[in-house]
């Protein structure tokens, strides 16, 4: 696991609940990254070892420094964290960038379709398309309560004085009344009907690309609109930050006793039904590699040596794993004679 030491620069509020750390980008070994990729930090929080990955603000083609957007979450121990403890001079251990949220070869049109903190990684691809791609026109439609809780609002408003023709922004708020005058604000979430109008008022759908982050009811409203319009799978693109779980994949799941050889030393561990086998271990303090938790990355990726196990929650399918690679994040064993390896 290639890990860094970056010194945080500034701490910026973005808005009541929500910082960004920006971090010196290292004079040696400096950090590649792409527009929409997350950067894992590494934190030791009363003992116990917490890794977190945390989409870039920032652009690399853009921002000489390296940025990360963090909204408080309640209950969260570590963005509680940050916004309590964190200050300029800090230096903070993080992993090597990851993510395939990217868009390294844009289309004519490119929608962002985010929500609240969703935003994080749509504005990283926004500064970059704008800033290198001559061609595209970039379309974000972006949901909050009001103003006071959007973030990065002056970077959006800027980047539209800056690229009047190319960018172009629809508001949602749901917690004020809008002046029907004003074309960049619609009052309201983002559901079917308001996607499919969008689309149909600017979209040319055939030369497009959609980026979604957001909760679930963002991903399905924009991805019904889509597949209602005939939109091609290769052409939509969701960045997960959890794993979606249907109770009907435990039906046959029970607790049970494996097995993990990490590090030439074996462990016995009880992964409780409804837990994956990286939570038990990291409950009980067996320091795993891990990143994304949610499927989407290899870091966490173990070859089970004897018995049944299953990955629940995958996103996306993973045609580069092994018949006997299993993601920890995600996988729930099914007989009592597991036996893995961590890579």
């Amino acid at each position: 696991m290639v890990t860094y030491t970056l010194k945080v620069i500034e701490v910026r509020t973005e808005t009541e609940d929500t910082i960004t750390l920006c971090f010196k980008q290292p004079a040696l070994r400096k950090i590649k990254y792409l527009a929409g990729q997350y950067l894992t930090l590494i934190f030791r929080i009363n003992g116990r070892r917490y890794i977190r990955p945390y989409s870039f603000s920032s652009a690399p083609l853009v921002d000489t420094g390296l940025e990360v957007t963090i909204k408080r979450v309640p209950n969260g121990i570590v963005s509680n964290h940050i916004h309590d403890t964190i200050t300029i001079g800090d230096s903070i251990e993080v992993m090597q960038a990851m993510g395939d949220f990217v868009c390294e070869t844009p289309r004519a049109q490119v929608f962002l379709w985010g929500v609240g903190s969703g935003i994080t990684p749509l504005i990283s691809i926004s500064k970059q398309i704008l800033a290198t791609s001559h061609k595209t026109q970039v379309y974000l439609i972006y949901g909050n309560r009001n103003h006071e809780s959007t973030i990065f609002l002056d970077q959006i408003e800027n980047l539209q004085k800056v690229y009047p023709e190319k960018f172009v922004v629809k508001h949602f708020h749901t917690k004020m009344k809008i002046n029907q005058n004003n074309l960049g604000l619609i009052e309201g979430r983002i559901d079917q009907t308001k996607a499919l109008n969008i689309l149909q008022e600017l979209g040319h759908l055939e030369d497009a690309s959609h980026y979604i982050c957001g909760p679930t009811g963002l991903k399905e409203s924009v991805k019904f609109a889509l597949k209602t319009l005939d939109v091609m799978p290769n052409q939509i693109f969701i960045e997960d930050f959890v794993l979606i779980k249907d109770p009907k994949d435990f039906e046959h799941v029970k607790t049970q006793n494996v097995k993990l050889k990490f590090e030439d030393q074996d462990y016995n561990l009880e992964v409780i039904k409804g837990k994956s086998i990286l939570e038990s271990a990291l409950d009980a303090g067996i320091e795993l590699p891990y990143s994304c938790q949610t499927g989407n990355c290899s870091t966490c990726k173990a070859t089970i040596i004897t018995g049944g196990s299953k990955m629940i929650g995958l996103s996306k399918e993973r045609d580069d794993l092994l018949e006997a690679e299993y993601l920890l994040c995600c996988t729930h064993p099914l007989t009592e004679n597991v036996y893995l390896e961590v890579n």
